[in-house]
């Protein structure tokens, strides 16, 4: 449950009241292979699958047709000094939508993303060979600006 918290009833009108959900759905890469219609979502604790399917279909409009939810016990982690911590539980959410409808999770670093990459990685190349050759022509001078002199 968030800490978010309903703002205090104040006299007169217009009231400036937004009633926003305390639950959250995050959309998560299955980590194996399956059906188009299958969708993965971490959600809160306290969501049940009536909670989920609401939330689904009023606010995004999306027809389910079945969930399972999983609670997945978090992960133990030693701390520097010795220290044992555990990670909070989490809720795991399948949602299963109808056969005619198909769910491909995005692509977040497509190829034409990766060529630009490529590009700048050559420009950077480029940038440090030439400030390489500043550094070099003026060894006796270290930590004064190449622009700094006559």
């Amino acid at each position: 449950m968030s800490t978010r918290l309903y703002p205090i009833y104040q006299h007169g009108n217009p009231q400036l009241r937004i009633f926003l959900p305390n639950f959250f759905m995050k959309l998560i890469k299955p980590p194996y292979k399956q059906p188009p219609n299958v969708v993965n979502f971490i959600v809160s604790t306290q969501m049940t699958k009536f909670d989920i399917q609401n939330y689904l279909e009023k606010i995004y409009n999306v027809r389910v047709e079945n969930i399972v939810t999983h609670v997945k016990m978090g992960k133990f982690e030693r701390c520097h000094k010795g220290y044992i911590v555990k990670k909070d539980d989490y809720k795991v959410a399948y949602v299963t939508l109808p056969k005619t409808e198909k769910f491909v999770f995005p692509e977040l670093f497509p190829e034409s993303k990766q060529e630009e990459q490529d590009k700048e990685m050559k420009q950077l190349d480029v940038l440090t060979e030439e400030w390489e050759k500043n550094t070099q022509r003026h060894k006796h001078r270290k930590g004064v600006p190449t622009w700094f002199g006559i």
